[in-house]
């Protein structure tokens, strides 16, 4: 279950909850409350699984990009190399190879930038979901403790 439709379900058990008269405080279903809390806990580090894959998706990229550079480089030597032994192209060869080995490392440069924009971009969304969430669980624990405070007095039988 994705960590958005929990706290929907959260939102809908808030909004299901009956008021108490005369007061902003609600009576909640205390095991739907903890069921909720605890698929949470279980969804969360599913979350942090995702980003941590993204992370390792973003560094395979990175390593498919330099692989892509090596071999770019490698076939610009080896071009280079053959080009020189011709005295009439010697010079041609140079630029061309500078010029491949600059292309391969302009694109393994937007390679690693395109991944790291998508991992940074990932990663803040899944971060923000994250404090969304934190707070709305902050939320829901401190009404259920103000709730207990004041039904904690009342709760004693009058003498």
């Amino acid at each position: 279950m994705d960590i958005l439709q929990l706290i929907d379900r959260l939102e809908e058990l808030f909004n299901d909850a009956k008021a108490v008269p005369f007061t902003h405080n609600v009576v909640v279903d205390e095991d739907r409350m903890l069921e909720l809390i605890d698929q949470m806990r279980i969804v969360i580090p599913e979350e942090v699984k995702k980003a941590q894959q993204l992370v390792a998706q973003r560094d395979r990229v990175m390593a498919q990009a330099q692989e892509e550079a090596n071999r770019t480089l490698q076939l610009a030597r080896e071009k280079a190399d053959q080009m020189v032994l011709k005295d009439i192209v010697t010079q041609d060869a140079q630029r061309r190879a500078d010029q491949i080995l600059a292309q391969a490392r302009a694109e393994a440069d937007d390679i690693r930038a395109d991944a790291d924009h998508y991992v940074l971009d990932t990663l803040t969304q899944l971060q923000e979901q994250i404090d969304k969430l934190g707070i709305q669980v902050n939320n829901g624990v401190r009404m259920l403790q103000e709730e207990q405070m004041r039904k904690a007095p009342s709760a004693k039988p009058s003498e």
